[in-house]
C-alpha cells in the first residue's frame, strides 16, 4: 500500500514538473518564475511549503519562516502533502476553465489558503497555538481567506475564486466540498456555541452563510445569498432567506 501510494505520489509530481517544462519551454520570460516555483524544488512538498511562504511572507524573514513551518509540518505529516495533491486535482477535475494542474498551483490563492490552513491546522494540533494564529492572520489579511486553525476540512476541497471566505473554529467540512466567493461559516450567539457540519460533496454558492449548530447533508446545494441556521438534508437544495428546501430527492419510500 505505501509502495503504490508513492509511486502515485511521484507521477503527480512528474506531471507537474512536465507541465512547468513544456511552460518554461514556451515562454522564457514566464519560464524564470516557473522554474523558481517548480523545477528548483526536488519533490511537491518543498514547491508547496516554497509557495506557500512566497505568499503568506511580506519579506524575506517572513517568507523563509512561513516556508519553515510548512517544510516541518509536511515532513512530520505526509497525508498533509497528499491532501495536498487531492486538493488540487479536485480544482482540475471541477473547474472547467482549466484542465492542468500548474495553473491553479500557481496562481488559485484558494489553493494555496487551504494548504495554509492545513499547516494552521497541524500547528494547532501540537499546541503551537500563537504560529497557527499567525498563518490564519496572514491568510486573512493576504489572500482574503480567514479559517481558523481548529476548523476540520476534508479532502478534494475546492475554495472557488476564494475571496471574502471565512469559516469558524470547530466547523466540520466534509470531502469533495466546493465554496465560492464570500461565504462565511460559523457560530451563532447561542451557548453552547456550536458549529454547521458540512457533508460530503455539498456545494456552497457565492455569498452563502451556514450558521449554529447544525448539518448540510451529503451533496446538498446551497444557493448564492443564501442564509441557512437549519439542518438541510440530503441531497436538497437551499435557497433564500431565510433558507427555504427544493429540488429535494423523493423519498425511498415513495420510491
Amino acid at each position: 500500500m505505501a509502495e503504490a501510494a508513492t509511486k502515485a505520489s511521484d507521477s503527480f509530481w512528474q506531471a507537474i514538473r512536465g507541465e512547468a517544462e513544456r511552460a518554461a519551454a514556451a515562454d522564457p520570460v514566464f519560464g524564470q518564475a516557473v522554474a523558481s516555483a517548480v523545477l528548483a524544488h526536488d519533490d511537491f512538498a518543498g514547491a508547496l511549503a516554497d509557495l506557500i511562504g512566497q505568499r503568506l511572507g511580506s519579506g524575506a524573514t517572513e517568507r523563509a519562516r512561513f516556508t519553515s513551518f510548512s517544510r516541518d509540518a509536511f515532513h512530520d505529516a505526509p497525508d498533509l502533502v497528499e491532501l495536498a495533491s487531492q486538493d488540487l486535482q479536485a480544482i482540475a477535475r471541477r473547474d472547467p476553465a482549466i484542465a492542468d494542474l500548474l495553473p491553479p498551483l500557481l496562481h488559485y490563492k484558494g489553493y494555496v489558503a487551504l494548504q495554509a490552513w492545513r499547516v494552521s491546522n497541524w500547528l494547532w494540533r501540537r499546541d503551537h497555538r500563537d504560529a497557527a494564529l499567525l498563518f490564519q492572520n496572514e491568510a486573512s489579511n493576504v489572500l482574503q481567506v480567514s479559517i481558523h486553525p481548529a476548523a476540520h476540512i476534508g479532502s478534494s476541497v475546492y475554495l472557488d475564486h476564494a475571496t471574502g471566505i471565512v469559516i469558524g473554529a470547530n466547523v466540520v467540512i466534509g470531502d469533495d466540498v466546493t465554496i465560492l466567493q464570500n461565504v462565511s461559516i460559523g457560530r451563532r450567539g447561542e451557548l453552547p456555541a456550536r458549529s454547521p457540519r458540512i457533508g460530503r460533496g455539498v456545494f456552497i454558492g457565492g455569498g452563502a452563510t451556514i450558521l449554529g449548530d447544525i448539518g448540510i447533508g451529503e451533496f446538498a446545494k446551497i444557493g448564492a445569498d443564501t442564509v441557512v441556521t437549519s439542518d438541510i438534508p440530503a441531497g436538497c437544495t437551499a435557497v433564500g432567506n431565510p433558507a427555504r428546501l427544493t429540488n429535494c430527492p423523493e423519498p425511498a419510500s415513495a420510491a
